[in-house]
């Protein structure tokens, strides 16, 4: 499917975007881009508490589960610096609206499923659309919004989507399953790409162009091949052993392709991320920072999870119900930080973001073998109100110390190192509660590390995060 741009001739001039919308249309584009970002994150985590009622509906097996949880993520998160590269060279909006229709296309193919191969196969080209939507987002929000103070707010508002998609995936899912059955898992994609795409067409400014910067074919493969070996070797580590052969040989492997990808950006002559940039203290460190509190707060999630579910006994709706605490302060968290970050700045609250997180987590860290479940609440909440009030400011490093003729690639920089954050979070916490003497000892471990994590976070957002309040 294709999106008409002017001046489409090849060889042509990039073309200007186009005169900002009226102020009355100051939240459309922000909605359009939001939605389409919601529906990616969405379908990482609503799909687990649906896997094993499709599992029994399509009469698959353990590995036909696992891949069509798995698979979406490793396309995913392979192809996110694809899609920044293809963004920054055939323009931001029109890869958006190609991530969108792909996405949404796909996700009717999954509630169509007649069987577990086909439904694989549609969520690898769900993953494919997500690569192209997420890179886009960031870009295109940057692009509408160049005032600081208005910036601030857009990306606080795309940082709240992450926390409440991820938190309120098993609530959802679990309710749909439980109500109208698994396939409007898939469904409710429709109307909601069908509304972004409409949206972003009429209301979202095109996107300049920059024919003349040739994709680098060889450093995208390896791209590609760095985050899908690690990425399965970090899911395998969950279930096999972090010394399972398997995955030392993916984690080996995957380091071998990130060396091939350095040497090759080192010698293109249009390298796709070029390296100087990671040589920028705010863009490198920030997408640090960005996968050290997905992996606290993705890993707090999983864990919370599994102890809500084996342990409590609670459906996969009550599960949802209990993991609301989090929820709910990212719904807020985000905005509140993109309004005081024109006072203060980015540093003071990305920093006071990851502390807080950090003793959230701490806290459930302490609270004992077996505590009872209100004990729990103000930890969740404090990982859920830090991770979101710290994700806007790191966000608008990491964007701010790219040009604009790679706003595609740093956003996908970014958001790749999130999902192997999201990767790494997930298969440690599973680790160390298969490999525990006891569930909560793993469990209590688990929590120990998230803690340290956001710690880290916290002494590179001093680091690294610019100490000046943006627009002044």
């Amino acid at each position: 499917m294709a999106f008409a741009e002017p001046n489409d001739g090849g060889g042509s001039p990039p073309s200007r975007p186009s005169v900002p919308e009226p102020k009355r249309h100051f939240w459309v584009p922000l909605l359009a881009v939001c939605a389409g970002y919601f529906m990616v994150i969405l379908d990482v985590t609503v799909i687990n508490v649906a896997v094993p009622v499709i599992g029994r509906d399509l009469a698959t097996s353990l590995t036909g589960i696992q891949w069509i949880t798995d698979g979406y993520t490793l396309v995913f998160a392979g192809f996110l610096l694809t899609g920044g590269a293809l963004g920054d060279r055939l323009g931001n909006r029109r890869v958006f609206c190609w991530g969108v229709a792909v996405f949404t296309v796909s996700s009717a193919a999954c509630a169509l499923a007649p069987d577990a191969p086909f439904l694989v196969t549609a969520r690898l080209l769900e993953g494919l659309g997500a690569a192209l939507i997420v890179p886009g987002s960031l870009a295109l929000l940057q692009q509408a919004y160049p005032e600081p103070a208005e910036r601030s707010r857009a990306f606080g508002l795309w940082g709240s989507m992450a926390g409440i998609a991820a938190s309120a995936g098993p609530l959802l899912g679990g309710l749909l399953v439980s109500t109208v059955g698994w396939r409007w898992v898939f469904l409710i994609n429709l109307p909601v790409g069908a509304a972004c795409l409409l949206l972003s067409l009429r209301h979202v400014a095109r996107s300049p162009r920059r024919a003349d910067r040739p994709l680098d074919w060889p450093a995208q493969c390896a791209v590609v091949a760095t985050v899908a070996l690690l990425t399965a070797a970090l899911n395998e580590a969950g279930r096999r052993g972090w010394t399972d052969p398997a995955v030392l040989a993916g984690v080996g492997l995957a380091g071998a392709a990130a060396a091939a990808f350095l040497v090759r950006e080192r010698l293109a002559r249009s390298p796709v991320l070029p390296l100087r940039l990671l040589r920028s203290r705010a863009l490198s460190g920030g997408a640090v920072m960005g996968l050290l509190f997905n992996f606290g707060f993705y890993g707090m999630v999983f864990t919370a999870s599994l102890e809500f579910q084996h342990q409590r006994g609670y459906t996969a709706l009550g599960t949802g119900l209990a993991l609301f605490p989090a929820v709910a302060m990212t719904m807020f968290a985000s905005v509140l930080s993109g309004r005081l970050s024109r006072r203060t700045g980015d540093r003071p609250l990305v920093v006071a973001g990851m502390l807080l997180a950090a003793l959230g987590l701490a806290g459930w860290a302490a609270a004992g073998a077996e505590p009872a479940y209100p004990l729990l609440v103000a930890p969740m909440m404090a990982a859920g109100f830090g991770t979101s009030f710290a994700l806007t400011g790191s966000t608008a490093t990491v964007m701010g110390a790219a040009p604009a003729s790679y706003s595609g690639a740093a956003s996908a920089l970014f958001n790749t190192a999130r999902q192997i954050g999201s990767a790494t979070g997930v298969a440690l916490g599973g680790s160390l509660l298969a490999t525990a003497t006891h569930y909560t000892t793993g469990l209590r471990i688990s929590m120990t590390v998230g803690a340290l994590a956001y710690l880290t976070a916290a002494v590179l957002a001093w680091l690294c995060v610019p100490a000046r309040p943006r627009g002044r």
